[in-house]
């Protein structure tokens, strides 16, 4: 039984941070335009205005005198409309107003300023994963390539909610006069070409969610007004919105029957689907001829299909990925630059920024006390009598709090309950539906601060929350999510899993009831690559499966949005084997320059490497392939878009093979980024290339010296730069690569 690697429900927001340095905190409406994607018109702008407060005991008129202060002389503007729109007292003091950027510089310089930072009304797209990604609607790379116009992504999940308006068809061209298969919905047109089902009830309808998500993320058309219950109004859109969809129905509330995985794999690799998805994976790592996706997924890709697979749901523990085999393109999930936030106001005067799944912008009415103790410690086996009128300080005991827990405390009274990540899930807020407003989530170090206030101030610790509107440009961003399963393959440790990061936390997309729901978990991240294929297939229909993956991996990001490292749940740098090769780049993989190509035979090669007769015979459907004609391809020679060696101190060389894909005449140089352990030699240093389609051979030697006896791995990377392109392969030195083939497991 394999399950679905989706995670949980959820929202997301953001707050500034008071700080008593307006210097640090002021971000100016030009600086505010370039980091959050505004273009303002109008030569007003309304702007959130956070001051110092005014003497205790002021009163209401007393604060709207105070902050009228921060404003020009005219409290009206030259439109007629008054300046000030709004007076804050519980949530936070300060202001909305509207003003022109001089004035803001002006109000910026008055004794008594904190911050501001500019209101907006947000147009998000997944609602705004693909404008993350880089994708805008009528401009650019999106619209050239038509959103992926002619190229049908077959996924395999839970059925399709077929009358959604994600599903409409408007804009959308006939599907290839090549699909013949049949719809079986109660609703099929240009963007719902194939619905099937493979779990013995002949009904694609899709009643639990997933998989309508899911098609959803990777090709929906566009809906305005898409929200879940209020949350992240904006216009929703798939990767790849000119695209067709086929589902194929394989997966029940209870999870994926392997049999009917293979069945829905067989008929759409029939159907001529171009891109499957695969949002799906199995609980423990197998042998690749046991394992029927690795095994359906490689009829696939000789049939020129890429095959895009979730890496799982089990992070951050080591070794946990799944769906490993080199012929599948398997995804890694992050966060993305958006929040839903919500603050902790404490009684000692500072501020925590939490998350908070409510469509309200307002403040509770007054502080409340704040309870910690071991006996509440995990929201449970509490004495109930005592937690009335007061905010519950806990701790989720896994990424997702058990609803029932949550309820029972409000149900006795509680005021409001903070719920604070346990270590292993750090940084990563898994956003919750507890259909209470009063429950705001927090990170593992904010809990622990926040223990300590409480338990430091007896009865006098107490708090307010504040729920904020949706805010675009949190930083740092992408992060890889706690629950994003890790690498090293416990199968096939010399090819780096999982390949690549993208967008899986706290995203909106379509479901049956209400027509959005936010949720997190590979299965999200899994369609934002299967759309991003299908974009480049699209544009470049006669690139392999492997090309394809090439492009993607060797111009992904590695650097975040505030020009560091990616960086993992615990906010450390994040390592290939959490991240991949990097976080996909949609607008640069369809233009690599070079890509590193693998045809079915060298994957036979090295299936003969790995199995043996008996594994190319259970994976490879060819009758003219064995294995004693076959040249063995270990798993470090793999023409793979990455490079792992041995983690050993004696010399190691690697050949690989780059085909232009590019301008005919074009230079690429090699440059090199390796630690001090870790020396990189590539021969030759420069690649000339006379005509598209050419392909050059290069070799890279790796030693490793001086390396701890704990460092499992050491990293590097490989860079092929020419005027237009940087073509970039992680290097990875990992104890195990490269050498005898792993025994297949029983």
């Amino acid at each position: 039984m394999a399950s679905l690697t989706n995670l949980i429900l959820l929202p997301l927001l953001l707050l500034a941070t008071f700080s008593p340095t307006p210097s640090l905190c002021y971000v100016s409406p030009s600086a505010a335009r370039v980091h959050e994607g505004v273009t303002q018109t109008s030569a007003y702008h309304t702007y959130i205005v956070l001051v110092k407060p005014p003497p205790s005991g002021t009163n209401e008129e007393g604060h709207r005198r105070w902050y009228e202060t921060f404003l020009p002389s005219s409290h009206i503007g030259e439109s007629g409309e008054p300046r000030l729109l709004h007076s804050y007292i519980e949530v936070f003091s300060g202001f909305a107003a509207r003003l022109t950027e001089a004035e803001l510089d002006a109000t910026a310089k008055k004794l008594g300023f904190v911050r501001a930072f500019p209101d907006r009304t947000l147009h998000l797209m997944t609602t705004h994963t693909p404008e993350f990604l880089g994708l805008r609607n009528g401009t650019g790379f999106w619209s050239d390539v038509g959103y992926g116009k002619g190229v049908i992504i077959g996924l395999l999940d839970t059925g399709i909610y077929a009358t959604h308006p994600s599903f409409d068809d408007h804009g959308v061209q006939s599907p290839p006069t090549r699909w013949k298969s049949p719809c079986k919905a109660v609703r099929c047109n240009n963007k719902l070409i194939g619905a099937n089902s493979f779990t013995g009830d002949n009904d694609s309808y899709g009643y639990v969610g997933h998989g309508t998500h899911t098609s959803s993320t990777a090709a929906g058309n566009f809906v305005t007004d898409a929200s879940d219950h209020g949350v992240g109004t904006g216009t929703a859109s798939g990767i790849a919105p000119g695209a067709h969809i086929a589902m194929y129905k394989v997966c029940t509330a209870e999870g994926c029957e392997e049999s009917a995985v293979v069945a829905g794999l067989d008929a759409a690799i029939k159907d001529g689907v171009d891109v499957l998805s695969l949002s799906l994976s199995s609980l423990t790592g197998v042998s690749f001829n046991k394992d029927p996706i690795a095994i359906g997924a490689f009829s696939a890709i000789s049939n020129g299909i890429i095959v895009v697979c979730s890496a799982g749901n089990k992070g951050p523990t080591p070794r946990s990925v799944s769906n490993t085999a080199p012929w599948l393109l398997t995804v890694a999930a992050g966060s993305v630059d958006r929040r839903f936030d919500a603050g902790v106001h404490l009684g000692n005067g500072k501020r925590m920024d939490g998350e908070a799944f409510t469509p309200v912008i307002k403040p509770t009415s007054k502080p409340y006390p704040l309870l910690y103790s071991e006996e509440h410690r995990f929201c449970q086996n509490a004495s109930y009598g005592s937690v009335a009128g007061k905010i519950i300080v806990c701790q989720a005991t896994t990424p997702m709090a058990r609803y029932s827990d949550i309820s029972r405390l409000m149900g006795h009274g509680a005021a409001g309950v903070v719920l604070f990540n346990d270590k292993a899930t750090g940084y990563t807020i898994i956003l919750q539906d507890f259909d209470e407003a009063r429950v705001v989530q927090v990170t593992s170090a904010d809990g622990i601060a926040l223990a300590a206030y409480t338990k430091s101030s007896s009865n006098d610790a107490v708090a307010t929350f504040t729920y904020n509107n949706t805010v675009l440009g949190v930083r740092p961003n992408p992060v890889v999510a706690s629950f994003s399963s890790r690498g090293p393959s416990s199968v096939a440790p010399g090819v780096l899993k999982p390949d690549i990061l993208a967008p899986g936390l706290n995203i909106l997309a379509a479901w049956p009831s209400p027509p959005f729901k936010i949720i997190s978990g590979t299965s999200m991240a899994t369609p934002h690559v299967s759309g991003v294929a299908a974009l480049i297939k699209s544009l470049h229909p006669d690139w392999s499966p492997a090309a394809i993956k090439s492009a993607i991996l060797t111009t992904s990001n590695t650097m975040n949005n505030i020009g560091g490292s990616i960086l993992n749940e615990r906010h450390d740098k994040a390592s290939a084997y959490d991240r991949g090769a990097g976080h996909v780049n949609p607008a640069r993989a369809a233009d690599p320059g070079l890509v590193y190509d693998l045809s079915v035979t060298d994957y036979a090669g090295y299936i003969c490497w790995l199995l043996g007769e008996e594994g190319l015979v259970t994976i490879v459907c060819n009758s003219s392939l064995t294995c004693a004609k076959l040249p063995k391809v270990k798993d470090v020679q793999l023409n793979y878009p990455t490079l792992t060696v041995p983690l050993a101190s004696t010399l190691f060389t690697m050949t690989r093979t780059v085909t232009n894909v590019g301008p005919a005449d074009s230079t690429y140089a090699a440059k090199v980024n390796s630690p001090s352990s870790m020396t990189v030699h590539v021969s030759p240093e420069t690649l000339v290339f006379s005509k598209a389609g050419e392909k050059k051979t290069f070799s890279v030697t790796v030693i490793c010296q001086g390396v701890g006896a704990s460092e499992t791995f050491v990293e590097g990377s490989l860079s092929w730069v020419s005027k237009k392109h940087v073509v970039r392969s992680p290097i990875v030195a990992i104890r195990g690569a490269g050498g005898p083939a792993p025994t297949p497991s029983p």
